[in-house]
């Protein structure tokens, strides 16, 4: 899995240190949540989604270069995903991730698929 996966893309205008919490997600076919929280980890930074009713509540981890575009202003998160791409990604499981690589690789590989790194 490549290390672009886990890092912000340098054209999508994310500022390091600036938090992302409670920034609307934006897919490329509408809205999908609120970030619950966001990584900077070198090579391995990701957002958690909150879905809200949209999924029933899931949280989806996002890698951070699944973002296209950080806007400060409106506090918005936009990804190169479509909303039914998110909705079948693995499912998040909060202490399944934490030390769990493999569980990292399935969620990179699934999204990798879908945006071409």
């Amino acid at each position: 899995m490549t290390e672009r996966m886990w890092s912000y893309n340098p054209e999508s205008h994310h500022t390091p240190g600036t938090s992302l919490i409670g920034f609307k997600v934006e897919a490329s076919d509408g809205h999908i949540g609120k970030i619950d929280e966001a990584t900077e980890e070198v090579g391995s930074s990701y957002v958690v989604v909150d879905t809200g009713p949209w999924i029933f509540g899931k949280e989806v981890l996002l890698p951070a270069g699944t973002i296209v575009r950080v806007d400060m202003k409106e506090k918005e998160v936009r990804v190169n995903l479509t909303k039914e791409q998110i909705k079948n990604s693995p499912e998040y499981d909060k202490d399944k991730h934490r030390g769990n690589a493999g569980y990292r690789d399935e969620v990179g590989q699934y999204y990798g698929r879908h945006i071409g790194i």
